[in-house]
């Protein structure tokens, strides 16, 4: 055997024998820092924390039946977002958290996709001081009317006074609620949210869910069913709410 093809065989196996060896695969974070220089937007698309707030500046302005279109700069990004019908105008800025992501959302007033738009609930002007719904953790800037005076309950309700003395006792049933609605925030979460108040309890701002179309100012009688400390996530979350009521006729 001539020296060089011993030379040749020996490194054959040797390439040989190294690749054999299992590869190593360097393990990633899910939870890695945003890289430099991401935008705003990769940051809300990665799926940003819900307390993240954010300030923009309004650039135009689509009013619908029961959203205001807003397109919005955020630094140098400019993106879409709706919120319920509200008397917003070009070059207000405004204050907002959360936000649930919408692809493909077609407005049929507009005869309009946007390709992503992110529907918010907790926002507010800036400047404006931020009042924290009694029956909810997070602030609200949505048109409201004033709260009422005592409301006398139907037949088999309780108070809304009753209710936040002793929680706990509710919780998981189902209750019996006449008030006034003093806000309404339509169709998010493929739910309607409304407000309630009956004057008793400190004027407890009550948070109801439901699938039935409840106007402003309204005064019902509604059943659904008492739930604490709900996180929906998105920037919803409720030490106290109603779920799924109906309107008792």
């Amino acid at each position: 055997m001539s020296r060089t093809f011993f030379l040749f065989l020996l490194s054959f196996l040797l390439i040989t024998a190294c690749s054999d060896q299992p590869k190593v695969i360097e393990s990633t974070s899910d939870a890695a820092a945003p890289a430099a220089g991401e935008s705003v937007l990769d940051q809300i698309n990665a799926g940003a924390s819900a307390s993240a707030e954010h300030q923009v500046e309004v650039k135009e302005v689509l009013h619908t039946e029961k959203y205001t279109y807003l397109s919005v700069t955020e630094g140098e990004d400019t993106y879409w977002i709706a919120i319920p019908r509200s008397e917003v105008a070009v070059g207000d800025r405004l204050i907002y958290r959360g936000g649930l992501k919408k692809q493909n959302f077609l407005s049929r007033e507009y005869n309009r996709v946007f390709e992503t738009l992110y529907l918010v609930s907790d926002i507010r002007k800036l400047g404006a001081p931020g009042t924290a719904a009694a029956g909810g953790d997070i602030p609200e800037g949505h048109p409201t009317i004033a709260p009422p005076t005592a409301i006398t309950p139907a037949a088999g309700a309780i108070t809304i006074g009753t209710l936040t003395a002793d929680p706990k006792k509710y919780a998981g049933k189902t209750v019996r609620i006449t008030g006034k609605v003093i806000k309404v925030n339509p169709m998010i979460m493929n739910r309607n949210w409304i407000h309630l108040q009956d004057g008793t309890g400190d004027n407890y701002d009550l948070t109801v869910t439901t699938n039935e179309n409840i106007p402003l100012g309204a005064i019902v009688t509604v059943e659904g069913t008492i739930a604490l400390d709900k996180d929906f996530g998105a920037g919803y979350r409720y030490e106290l709410i109603m779920e799924e009521a109906m309107v008792v006729k």
